[in-house]
């Protein structure tokens, strides 16, 4: 990932609404969530949640899905992995410690 994506990324990140719908998605996996459900969850009126959820996706940190009337929006785990890599590449390269260790790519498991 280049500096100036992983940017995008923390811009796009940085505001505590977007923070907890993408949140809400990383949490909901796969399956992610319809636009209803996050409005739901939320609180957040249509207008606004459809502006919080443009932003994320221009940054590629979400993405999203008609199924016929309805929207389906989910965490972007290729691009969230890719940040954390991006922070974490050149993590504890002067230190001899066994206990600095980046941790493991995420994988998002169905919910039942």
């Amino acid at each position: 990932m280049e500096s100036n994506t992983a940017l995008d990324c923390f811009n796009a990140l940085a505001h505590e609404s977007r923070l907890t719908l993408f949140r809400l998605l990383v949490e909901a996996g796969d399956e992610g969530m319809s636009v209803g459900e996050l409005a739901e969850a939320t609180g957040m009126a249509g207008a606004t949640l459809s502006n919080h959820l443009n932003i994320l996706r221009r940054a590629d940190m979400v993405l999203d899905e008609r199924r016929g009337r309805v929207i389906l929006c989910r965490a972007n785990y290729a691009q969230m992995n890719a940040l954390i890599g991006f922070l974490t590449e050149n993590c504890c390269a002067g230190s001899s410690s066994a206990a600095c260790k980046p941790a493991s790519a995420c994988k998002p498991v169905r919910r039942k």
